[in-house]
């Protein structure tokens, strides 16, 4: 069994660098409320991961991207990513994430803060998307798609586990710890997103392959 899919979602999504955000939008939060923040981030985790794995292609086949196109832009967008974990953020994290600051107050006052931001964008994003899209196109049969999805289940695990254990996480750690772990991950994504821009590469210019 092929576990890439997997170290390069978990190097995208590394719930790890997320649990800062986590603890910091879920100020305020009863216990209750936290832990049905935590499953619904993790399952929401999952359903994109799922949903990009069965419905991606058919959508690129929808707008006429060829998949080798696909790749190569892929590829930029986890290169970027991985710049943005050697510099210690999240992998899906904006230029302005500040944008969601005044939104945390009000998650505190009920409204779920589970899917967005902490969901989308900062867990699951665009290079996820098209991460999971990429390894989608290279499942063979039932049983790679089905273990595509499967690494979407544990995706969402890791999820959960590392926002039901935020604040020991972060004591543990420290923020040091948080960005030695991003930039790791990061370097990992860096040379998997280069492997993947170049087989997009050569798709579309055989050529070079000679």
């Amino acid at each position: 069994m092929d576990f890439k899919p997997l170290v390069t979602l978990l190097a995208v999504v590394n719930p790890l660098a997320i649990v800062p955000f986590f603890i910091h939008y879920t100020q305020g939060f009863t216990r209750a409320q936290r832990r049905r923040t935590v499953y619904t981030a993790a399952f929401s985790a999952f359903v994109v991961i799922a949903s990009s794995a069965l419905l991606g292609l058919q959508i690129l086949e929808f707008f006429g991207i060829s998949l080798a196109s696909f790749q190569v832009g892929g590829g930029m967008l986890l290169l970027i990513s991985s710049m943005n974990m050697l510099n210690a953020q999240p992998a899906e994290a904006k230029a302005h994430t500040h944008e969601f600051e005044d939104g945390a107050e009000k998650a505190a006052m009920g409204a779920s803060i589970a899917v967005v931001p902490l969901t989308i964008p900062l867990l699951t994003g665009p290079a996820t998307i098209s991460t999971v899209v990429i390894y989608a196109e290279r499942a063979q049969n039932f049983l790679q798609m089905s273990a595509l999805i499967g690494y979407g289940v544990v995706i969402g695990l890791a999820t959960a586990l590392c926002f039901a254990l935020a604040e020991p996480i972060a004591r543990f750690l420290g923020k040091t710890g948080i960005n030695v772990m991003t930039r790791l991950m990061g370097l990992i994504l860096a040379a998997l997103a280069v492997e993947v821009m170049a087989l997009g590469l050569l798709k579309l210019f055989p050529g070079l392959g000679r």
